[in-house]
């Protein structure tokens, strides 16, 4: 029994796509491949954050660092690195 195919995605390239990719390329000076994948955890590391900062702001109905009468509040957090990778560079 053959295996269905899936649809191939085809990326609209628009002016604004080759905008923000050009900006990337000067933004994290991007030459090889691994800097594309350091760019990319970088990236994918700051919309995480930031996603999860607006989804507390509106869980607990304030923003960081602002003062609440409620009993829930945001206690703070530090920095910290995760290494996610599963390639190595051989």
């Amino acid at each position: 029994m053959a295996r269905e195919r899936k649809p191939v995605h085809r990326v609209q390239m628009t002016e604004g796509k080759r905008n923000i990719i050009h900006q990337l390329l000067e933004e994290y000076e991007i030459r090889t491949a691994e800097d594309i994948q350091d760019a990319l955890k970088d990236l994918l590391g700051g919309t995480i954050k930031e996603m999860m900062e607006e989804e507390m702001d509106e869980l607990l109905g304030d923003e960081k660092s602002q003062c609440s009468d409620s009993n829930d509040y945001r206690n703070g957090y530090k920095t910290k690195r995760v290494n996610s990778s599963c390639f190595h560079g051989n």
